[in-house]
């Protein structure tokens, strides 16, 4: 797909939201995709008060088993600033950057953040989606936007619809006892019933799924390299861009 300069790097607060309007309209909340998918997952690692504005992204790949099959990471510098409800565009491209470094294309991918659970239906997950095309699904850890239509159960496996403006964006899950829960939600070609499912089954006893959380500990573990000089060992291919082009 033919993807406009804007999706990537718009020039303002006001264009990055009528940006995301734009690709809102192109989500598709059905499931659109093979029968025995393969999971992978996205993340970026930074410092706030980092002077350079560097983010440090990663996109893994997972096996059958839930190990991690590939991964691959990149730093740059942010285009876009820290804006509430903007992430999109401050992870969007440096993420993008690093799926494309992996041989092995996960034919699903979780995203650590919204999906349509976002005030203009455009989370970094649904961002991300419309941008590869590929069937993606959200994970985040706390509620952007809407009201949980009843309190949450104690028990590992409830769920709750996240309702706004008489919608469901989204489903409250609980994946771990004693832990908040996640806030599971379509991001582009997959239900919310198929991601709360996929969510599920890539639980390993932790709060976060195997895909986000992997991706999490990768560009954590990407970012100490280059800012500390740690060796890391899992056969990470680094990718030094400052800054990052326009893919």
């Amino acid at each position: 797909m033919d993807v406009p300069h804007s999706w990537f790097f718009p020039n303002s607060a006001s264009e990055a939201k009528e940006v995301q309007r734009i690709m809102a309209a192109k989500v598709v909340l059905e499931d659109s995709f093979q029968s025995f998918p393969t999971f992978g997952g996205m993340d970026v690692s930074n410092n706030l008060y980092d002077p350079k504005q560097m983010i440090y992204a990663s996109a893994i790949a997972l096996s059958d088993s839930l190990e991690i099959k590939e991964q691959a990471a990149i730093a740059c510098k942010q285009s876009f600033p820290y804006i509430s409800g903007l992430l999109g565009f401050r992870e969007a491209p440096a993420l993008v950057e690093a799926f494309k470094k992996l041989k092995n294309k996960p034919s699903i991918l979780f995203v650590d953040g919204h999906g349509i659970a976002h005030p203009r239906g455009l989370g970094i997950a649904s961002h991300i989606g419309v941008l590869l095309d590929i069937p993606t699904i959200g994970v985040a850890k706390s509620i952007l936007v809407g009201e949980p239509t009843a309190v949450l159960s104690p028990k590992v496996g409830a769920q709750v619809p996240l309702v706004w403006q008489n919608r469901t964006l989204g489903m409250l899950l609980r994946t771990k006892v004693r832990s908040n829960p996640l806030i599971v939600s379509s991001g582009h070609k997959v239900s919310l019933k198929t991601a709360v499912e996929l969510v599920q089954r890539c639980l390993r006893g932790y709060r976060l799924p195997e895909a986000t959380r992997q991706a999490h500990l990768a560009a954590n573990a990407y970012r100490l390299t280059l800012t500390h000089k740690f060796c890391f060992h899992r056969g990470l291919r680094l990718c030094h861009m400052d800054p990052l082009s326009h893919p």
